[in-house]
């Protein structure tokens, strides 16, 4: 007879908006021990499986501490009453909590007091924070949760039946699901959930033998990241160009978001130990990463390692709900071993009534590694060359054709065409010269393309290089100092003649422009980038390294930088938390900029 063995959650620590999936073990009438469900339409020897979710609520109401949200909060601030401050941030765990969470807690207070902040705690001007109304990690004022969207759906019965299930001890179970997965709500925050499951018989309709069940955690409310703005550098004001969706209003402006998102291969609690366990769930961070994503309302997405199969299964379906076509290349996977569904690679997404796609161009390092190798290389080097350069890393060039009226364009009847090239080149850091190569490869590319077109570029991409390495000095200056350290290491001579490390395109970085625009706000950004090398003091942060690796290229001669998404600083980071954490889920920060096209300079 069909039995089950085991029941268990990946997490048991259950996150408002996040899918909660249990792992049930079962055993087959002829002995196999499987994980596959066997539902009611497609029973198993006369049985099937049958699923409750219920939450048990207490007669005590309980928050959740706003720095620790899987702790018990004992003590509340007043300030944030007095403030109106959501009162999801005005609980605590203990006074140390508090103590040291005050550096930063009280910048909630400076902006309550300067700013015009309503009941939710959400700035009207932010263009991603705490999520708005159309998020599924809305953080309720009161402890018990209030209104929830009657959208939502755990299974075929509503989510909150007026009926009672059980009240036993001062507790009420509420049935609020009634299929496998649930997706906790706000309703659900400070109380325990169970999970039950039992075989049933197909005829009867009645259990056999004892449901297994398994209890969770009390719900958490998502995190909520401080709320970050476009700046306008160009003295033009931002928000008057704003339509009434929030989104840049089609005046021939658009903007481009560039974010190394963590693969789920990557992001390993050993690697990542100062994260909490369920934060580092991927069933967590995707959902945290996606409301970021969509919450910038970018018209151009450049992602960095997306797994092929969370491309297929979650980035590309769920973009595609809010209007973005979805073009995707995986690296390619002559060194990876692992499976293959795992490897990632680098994904672009762009607004359907924005901008349609003309080409693709897919740039695999490896086989222009090969191309080299045989031409420039000996043949008793060849072996060697190819173990140095075959990397798998890989770069996608998208042509876009724009659907908007370029405003002040030479000739208004002309097609608006746009270069887009995301990349992420090779991380190790002792293989100086393989980035410097990738790098110019890619450029080099880019350089026919432009010559075969009039076209603007931008470059976009986790380069793996800081500023002043020889990669970003070639991105930056257009060529590389023959004295620069980072061309002591080129074993195989493949860089040589340095006075090859050239290329012709005007780029510019985009995010420079905080130090040569104007317009408020840009002093506090100032303050959070280096002087002497014109990029953002960070857009990486881990316990073992702090500094720049993202970047967004322009090419000046054809576009312009209006305004800037603000960068993070420590103010910014709760106290002694690196990347990823549970508000920002992954270990780089996104870069976004708003270009407006220009005519080129007539020769």
């Amino acid at each position: 007879m069909l039995s089950v063995l085991r029941v268990h959650l990946p997490s048991d620590i259950p996150i408002v908006g996040c899918e909660l999936t249990p792992y049930v073990l079962l055993r087959r009438p002829d002995k196999i021990v499987t994980s596959d469900d066997v539902p009611e339409y497609a029973p198993l020897n006369g049985h099937f499986l049958r699923y409750k979710w219920y939450r048990i609520q207490s007669d005590k109401k309980v928050g959740a501490c706003s720095v620790h949200p899987s702790e018990q909060a004992t003590l509340q601030c007043l300030g944030c009453v007095k403030a109106k401050i959501s009162v999801a941030r005005s609980y605590h765990c203990s006074p140390k909590c508090f103590s040291d969470a005050w550096q930063h807690h009280r910048v909630l207070h400076d902006r309550a007091a300067t700013s015009a902040v309503n009941e939710n705690g959400n700035e009207e001007e932010e263009i991603f924070g705490r999520f708005n109304s159309t998020g599924s990690g809305v953080i309720s004022a009161s402890l018990t949760g209030s209104a929830s969207s009657t959208s939502l759906t755990n299974g075929s019965t509503p989510l909150y039946p007026a009926a009672v299930t059980q009240r036993s001890g001062g507790e009420t179970w509420f049935e609020v699901g009634c299929s496998k997965t649930y997706t906790p709500t706000t309703d659900d925050i400070g109380h325990v959930l169970k999970f039950e499951c039992v075989v049933i018989d197909a005829e009867t309709i009645v259990p056999v033998g004892h449901p297994n069940t398994i209890l969770t955690s009390r719900v958490i409310p998502a995190p909520s990241p401080s709320p970050r703005h476009l700046i306008p550098v160009g003295g033009a004001d931002m928000m008057a160009q704003l339509d009434s969706d929030g989104r840049i209003s089609p005046s021939g402006t658009f903007t481009v978001l560039s974010y190394n998102i963590l693969s789920d291969a990557y992001a390993s609690s050993e690697l990542y130990s100062y994260c909490p366990s369920w934060a580092l769930s991927w069933p967590y961070r995707r959902q945290n990463l996606l409301r970021e994503i969509v919450g910038y309302r970018a018209d151009i997405v450049c992602l960095q390692e997306v797994q092929s199969d969370h491309f297929d299964d979650f980035f590309a379906p769920e973009l595609d709900k809010h209007g973005y076509q979805a073009l995707y290349k995986r690296k390619t996977n002559e060194v990876y071993s692992g499976n293959i569904h795992t490897i990632d690679g680098c994904a672009t997404f762009f607004r359907r009534d924005r901008f349609s796609h003309v080409k693709k161009y897919e740039v695999e390092f490896n086989k222009a590694a090969q191309s080299l190798t045989e031409v420039a290389v000996q043949t008793t080097q060849k072996k060697a060359a190819l173990n140095r350069l075959v990397k798998d890393n890989v770069a996608l060039i998208v042509v876009l054709e724009a659907k908007f009226i370029n405003q002040g364009a030479d000739n208004p009847g002309k097609r608006q065409l746009l270069c887009v090239a995301n990349t992420h080149v090779n991380v190790q850091q002792e293989l100086k010269d393989v980035k410097i190569w990738q790098v110019h490869t890619l450029l080099k590319g880019l350089e026919k393309i432009a010559a075969s077109a009039d076209i603007p570029m931008l470059v976009c991409g986790d380069f793996n290089s800081v500023p002043g390495s020889a990669p970003h000095s070639l991105l930056a200056m257009g060529k590389v100092d023959p004295l620069h350290p980072d061309l002591v290491g080129d074993p195989l001579a493949i860089l040589r003649p340095y006075s090859k490390l050239t290329h012709q395109l005007p780029l510019v970085s985009a995010y420079s422009a905080l130090l040569r625009g104007v317009g408020l706000g840009l002093e506090q950004q100032r303050r959070r980038m280096d002087p002497t090398t014109n990029e953002p003091l960070f857009t990486n942060c881990t316990r073992d390294f702090i500094g720049t690796l993202d970047y967004i290229f322009y090419t000046a001669d054809s576009l312009t930088v209006e305004s800037l998404l603000e960068l993070l600083d420590g103010d910014s980071l709760r106290k002694d938390t690196a990347l990823p954490s549970p508000e920002w889920s992954s270990d780089h920060i996104a870069l976004l900029a708003e270009f407006r096209c220009v005519p080129r300079p007539r020769r």
